[in-house]
């Protein structure tokens, strides 16, 4: 069964640090790029960051670029997403998605994926 789940999210100050992770089963990272995605409330969701099947390709919103990295682990099959220097406008639910066919190129458009994990929420406040 095709899965993903986020985790990692919670409460952070301002400047703070946290890891996402995307644990994925049903499937294998060597074929399928990764995205990550976030959405506040009332605002559309919006690509955060990306990697490829081979790893070679990983892109940035941004919002993100120079604060966060994407990264994977084949042996645990999971993605994740390194978010440092938070700010207090950061406080969405994270979610990690997967197109639907093998191969597809890294993007953050959200319309080109297919399977979502439930999310988690990110909290940035003092």
């Amino acid at each position: 069964q095709l899965q993903l789940v986020e985790s990692g999210g919670g409460l952070v100050q301002p400047g703070g640090s946290l890891r996402l992770s995307c644990a994925v089963s049903g499937f294998t990272l060597d074929y399928y790029t990764i995205g990550w995605f976030r959405q506040a409330p009332g605002k559309e969701r919006e690509g955060v960051s990306c990697i490829s099947n081979t790893g070679v390709t990983r892109k940035y919103a941004d919002s993100a670029k120079g604060r966060f990295t994407i990264s994977r682990d084949f042996a645990k099959n999971t993605v994740y997403q390194q978010m440092n220097s938070l700010q207090p406008e950061e406080t969405p639910i994270y979610y990690c998605a997967r197109p639907s066919n093998a191969l597809s190129a890294c993007t953050l458009g959200p319309q080109e994926y297919r399977h979502w994990g439930q999310g988690t929420q990110v909290t940035v406040s003092s």
